[in-house]
């Protein structure tokens, strides 16, 4: 007498797991550009020594509402996508939203490079 094979895991639940690592992975990103707007707009100035601060505090301003956004965006999408999974359905994200967190990244990435190329020794 061999032993049977265990039963298959339930799917419904590895998507549900899947939802929640998704939503810690852009919990995840929130808090990097948090840490981005505390380093740029509160320690580049300081280690840097410039003088003038005002576009080190203009981006951490910029990067902690790029965190803020995506935080919120993060319990929004993920009630979105159990309330569909609930219903058996899919919820499509919304592409503004990504494009938005796309753009708002590359831009403020760009920006932060500038000012720190530019900054005088």
């Amino acid at each position: 007498m061999g032993t049977a094979d265990p039963p298959p895991a339930d799917a419904s639940r590895r998507t549900h797991l899947a939802n929640e690592r998704t939503y810690l992975a852009w919990w995840r990103t929130a808090i990097a550009a948090l840490a981005m707007a505390i380093g740029v707009g509160r320690l580049l100035p300081e280690v840097l020594d410039t003088g003038t601060t005002w576009p080190y505090v203009v981006l951490g301003v910029a990067w902690a509402l790029v965190g803020v956004g995506l935080s919120l965006y993060a319990l929004y999408r993920q009630r979105e996508v159990d309330r569909a999974l609930r219903r058996g359905g899919y919820a499509e994200p919304a592409r503004w939203v990504l494009a938005g967190v796309s753009l708002a990244g590359a831009t403020l990435g760009v920006l932060t490079l500038v000012v720190i190329l530019v900054a005088p020794a």
